[in-house]
């Protein structure tokens, strides 16, 4: 049979005395399946073999004859193959490549015993997107003389995901998964057999089925989650959607179990030293304590001797152990409203490696001697041995200092708390001069109550303690890193590069339409930053300065080569004060044991020369945390608002896009969103440099940090979304943005994107 389009057959009248060709024997029917080198269906054997009239009837019972014994098999519009043969056009997955860079990929649908053929993928002409492994197509399949099948693209599918995490219900009889990640789009139809017995309303993890590539798809449950209706449930989904481990390995466990302290050896006696915690009143683990002193060199009038002891956790997570390799897999501790997910089992996070008030404990000390305008002279790192006098929280400690007699701080370490904070007013002093970025931002704490449940949302306290703790351990972090580039031993630096160029002349034309003014022709620093800052606050326009200069920023990340940090202002700064919560910590830890010679535990040639994927890694770890905390917050905030509907509520503008507009409420910190169609009767335009959809016949404008009154419309606590709708009055019709001018003095918005007229 000839390829390339097909005709309709001539419709002419047959002659009466003609004969009809006779009716293909089983043999014939297969063998012009087998050999046709395009889609073959009932239209196109019944036009080769000229059957017609009622021997279609006989032709239809012939071919469900063969499919019933599993000799041909359908594929897509009803084409048809022989069994072990691949349709001419299917959907493929990309699987792997071999060393000449070549891609192969499998059949997504395949339900042979047997294993499914490789298939090459033949070099797209037209040049369309790169394909990696797991990217889907949909692909015209011949073989070559070899027998082997080839493929080329026709188009590339939406990556359909092999897992799909969900809620279980029965909708009219029939099972239905709603997925909890909001950005799977579509619902899943689950078969009786397929359910292993789930229950509605339980979370189910379920693989997907080959399904049609429109409406509903197609899964079977793999596991049961237990109850939706169990807020605990919430974050469990978050870890699930992330992929965040939470096993760990037997081997693990039992390394764990069997760690002892060590003995205090080599190590220098730090016990009599009163080193204190401070941490959140609910900490679990205690990795880092601190000390000052007056110093009492002479020649340092008014300076500071300050220690800062973190947990030798070295001395228990050996390199290339059981333990270790969990560790480094997990990257990074989560934290959750209702639980943690520890990078290192109980054993050691919450027993040998914390910092427990009274109980001897391996540790890493660094001491650092300050002036008395917070500028370090030198400092020096000990493997040692520590007994926390205490284990104090931000709150009791700050009390402390203001005066506030509490039995949670013994009076004998009120000489040590007295000059902790003296040091830490000479460490500001420094800050002050270094000008690191100083965006301020509400931050929320939800706390949930003993059955789970969110009890209260409020702001998180901010007192001194806390910034006395950060100055204390940033302190630390660079003489880390210098200590480490000092003796030529490769370091896991934490960077954060300056903003991209194209970033900060969006900010500066955002800044003009405020009357502010960003330093321009010369390098971008922190300082310039904060010049911007101080002239907004108390403003109207301070929230929107202070989101929009944080947005500007890029991400922090781990490497072994060094660029700096932007947002502290430090030329070198390596994360050395968390190991019990953080890989990168650890590897510094190593570092400094092999630069030291402390012993055997230090980091290795091997290890070193893995530094840059490692870093990689451990980046995108801390990324995955991040998203799975804002995920489950984002769910028990769904849950504390799903009552409230119908009710009003102050936020302000947080997001805009096309779509659009994100607010966050200010009371709960929640983010919703009010789609654009709800704004009202005007075209919309997406100013991309302003940060806000303007309309283009009244010139209204929705601008990032605007105040708003809104609404609640609806809350999904599957996918923890909320929807809001703007509540409109006089005041907002006049004033809709702060220091917002006329915009037809400026023309129409630039980068502006067009959406739903809406009416």
């Amino acid at each position: 049979m000839a390829q390339g389009r097909r005709t309709r057959p001539s419709r002419e009248p047959k002659s009466k005395g003609k004969k009809s060709a006779p009716f293909p024997t089983r043999e014939e029917v297969l063998r012009f399946i087998q050999d046709s080198p395009s889609k073959v269906g009932k239209r196109e054997i019944a036009r080769a073999f000229g059957i017609s009239g009622a021997d279609r009837m006989q032709l239809k019972k012939l071919l469900k004859q063969l499919g019933d014994e599993g000799l041909i098999e359908r594929g897509h519009r009803r084409s048809l193959y022989a069994a072990g043969e691949l349709p001419p056009v299917t959907v493929v997955e990309i699987t792997d490549t071999d060393l000449d860079g070549e891609l192969y990929a499998r059949p997504v649908q395949w339900e042979s015993e047997q294993d499914p053929p490789r298939i090459l993928m033949v070099p797209d002409r037209r040049g369309g997107p790169a394909l990696g492994r797991g990217n889907r197509v949909l692909a015209k399949l011949s073989k070559n003389s070899d027998g082997d099948y080839e493929a080329q693209v026709m188009r590339r599918l939406a990556d359909q995901p092999d897992e799909v995490l969900g809620v279980f219900n029965l909708v009219a009889g029939h099972g239905r998964i709603v997925p909890t990640d909001r950005r799977v789009k579509r619902e899943f139809v689950v078969a009786g057999p397929d359910t292993m017995g789930a229950f509605p309303g339980e979370v189910v993890l379920a693989e997907t089925m080959r399904g049609t590539r429109l409406g509903l798809g197609k899964a079977r449950v793999k596991e049961r989650l237990g109850s939706f209706e169990d807020p605990r449930s919430y974050s469990l989904i978050a870890i699930r959607n992330q992929g965040i481990p939470t096993v760990f390995a037997e081997a693990a466990l039992a390394e764990a179990e069997a760690a002892s302290a060590p003995d205090l050896g080599n190590r220098q006696d730090l016990r009599e030293i009163p080193l204190i915690t401070i941490d959140p009143a609910d900490a679990r683990d205690h990795d880092d304590a601190v000390w000052a002193s007056p110093d009492e060199d002479a020649g340092n009038p008014g300076g500071w001797k300050i220690v800062v002891a973190i947990a030798d956790v070295a001395a228990y997570v050996r390199p290339g152990t059981a333990l270790d390799l969990d560790a480094q897999k997990r990257g990074n501790s989560a934290y959750f409203p209702d639980r943690v997910v520890p990078m290192l089992p109980e054993a050691l996070s919450s027993d040998l490696c914390s910092l427990r008030q009274g109980v001897d404990r391996a540790c890493l000390a660094v001491t650092m001697w300050i002036d008395a305008r917070g500028n370090k002279r030198r400092h020096e790192f000990t493997r040692g041995m520590m007994r926390a006098a205490a284990n104090l929280n931000y709150r009791s400690v700050q009390d402390a200092h203001d005066g506030t007699v509490s039995e949670a701080v013994p009076s004998s370490l009120s000489s040590t708390i007295k000059h902790l904070y003296g040091a830490f007013s000479a460490l500001m002093k420094a800050r002050a001069k270094r000008q690191p970025l100083d965006i301020e931002l509400p931050e929320l704490r939800v706390a949930l109550g003993a059955d789970g449940h969110v009890e209260t949302v409020r702001p998180r306290a901010r007192w001194d303690s806390h910034r006395l703790i950060e100055e204390f351990m940033i302190a630390a972090n660079v003489a880390a890193a210098e200590t480490l580039e000092e003796l030529d031993t490769p370091c896991m630096y934490r960077i954060h590069d300056r903003p991209d160029e194209d970033r900060v002349a969006a900010l500066r034309e955002l800044l003009t339409s405020l009357d502010l003014r960003l330093a321009k022709g010369q390098a971008i620093k922190s300082e310039h930053f904060n010049q911007i800052l101080e002239q907004v606050v108390d403003s109207p326009h301070a929230h929107l300065v202070n989101e929009v200069i944080l947005r500007t920023q890029t991400q922090a990340l781990y490497s072994p080569d060094n660029s700096g940090h932007f947002g502290l202002n430090l030329r070198r700064y390596a994360h050395f004060t968390s190991p019990i919560r953080r890989y990168a910590d650890l590897v510094v830890h190593r570092g400094l044991i092999s630069a030291l010679n402390w012993g055997k535990d230090g980091l290795d040639k091997e290890a070193a020369e893995k530094l840059p994927e490692l870093g990689e890694q451990l980046s995108n770890t801390e990324r995955r945390a991040m998203a799975a905390e804002r995920e489950a917050t984002d769910r028990y905030l769904a849950a504390f608002l799903e009552d409230r509907r119908g009710a009003e509520f102050a936020g302000r503008i947080s997001g805009v896009t096309r779509f659009g507009l994100f607010v966050t409420l200010d009371d709960f910190g929640a983010d919703g969103l009010v789609p654009i169609r709800t704004l009202g009767d005007d075209f919309y335009l997406h100013d991309e440099t302003r940060h806000a959809l303007v309309g283009e016949r009244t010139g209204q404008e929705f601008a990032l940090g605007t105040p708003v009154d809104v609404r609640l419309t609806e809350t999904d606590t599957v996918t923890g979304s909320i929807s809001l709708e703007l509540v409109r009055d006089s005041e907002q019709e006049d004033a809709r943005s702060p220091g917002r001018r006329q915009h037809k003095s400026r023309g129409k918005p630039k980068n502006r994107s067009r959406r739903h007229r809406n009416r």
